[in-house]
């Protein structure tokens, strides 16, 4: 059932059955449960270099792209993301049509606190949603949150290993480029420590179907300062090879 609003964006239909269904693009269910999505293509390039991924399958349409198995863990699968909440989402729900059941998701994004160091991971929380896409899955609300159970398993797991990080919520926005200062400020005040493009999606995904997930984000770019610094972020090769072992050991422990 619609509940009717003003603004379209805020009708949010209860009713669980679409017109078109990710089932009916899926093929046969995956003999593999477990994904990570990553956003660094350096990375992918040297897995795969080092024969240490192969091609899983690939996904057809006018954007093909193939998902990839860890050669010696072929119960884990990874793929790199595309930007944004309905491509990063969408396919995300395609994937659990497929039979994924347990994702980590690994990115970077631009903090919101220049204190936040290059490479300083966030367990990301939940998410401010300032986006379109999640509003189809889940109810309208200011935030939407992890699973804590979930969360909670990997902030343990971290805690447990040595690894630092911080704990926080992230604000999830469609327009890279209309990140003022005054909604930085006040997304700052809200409690979101890092700006990004999918969590808030990909979060609603996961409530909507039941499946585990979770995510881990670096800092990167600072939007906190006067002006804009890009602080060489993408060019960290250590920092992420190493979060996305890190998820690899994460998505077996959830």
């Amino acid at each position: 059932m619609i509940a009717r609003n003003d603004f379209p964006i805020l009708e949010f239909d209860t009713e669980a059955v679409a017109k078109l269904n990710p089932a009916a693009l899926a093929g046969e269910p995956f003999d593999a449960h477990r994904m990570i999505i990553t956003f660094f293509p350096d990375v992918m390039k040297k897995l795969m270099a080092e024969g240490d991924i192969e091609p899983y399958h690939d996904i057809g349409g006018e954007n093909p792209f193939t998902i990839y198995r860890f050669v010696k863990e072929p119960d884990v699968l990874i793929v790199l993301g595309q930007v944004g909440g309905p491509a990063c989402g969408g396919n995300l729900d395609l994937f659990n049509a497929f039979g994924v059941t347990k994702v980590m998701f690994c990115g970077g994004g631009g903090v919101l606190d220049r204190n936040i160091k290059v490479g300083q991971l966030l367990l990301v929380d939940g998410a401010i949603r300032d986006e379109g896409f999640s509003y189809h899955y889940i109810a309208p609300s200011r935030v939407i949150y992890t699973d804590p159970v979930v969360t909670d398993k990997i902030a343990a797991y971290l805690a447990g290993h040595g690894i630092p990080f911080l704990r926080g919520l992230t604000w999830t926005t469609d327009a890279l480029f209309r990140e003022t200062a005054e909604k930085v400020e006040l997304r700052k005040s809200e409690g979101a420590k890092i700006v990004e493009m999918e969590q808030a999606g990909c979060i609603a995904v996961a409530q909507f179907r039941g499946f585990d997930y979770g995510a881990l984000i670096y800092g990167g770019d600072d939007v906190a300062s006067e002006e804009w610094n890009h602080r060489g972020w993408n060019t960290r090769g250590g920092i992420r090879f190493n979060l996305v072992m890190l998820c690899r050991e994460l998505v077996k422990a959830l």
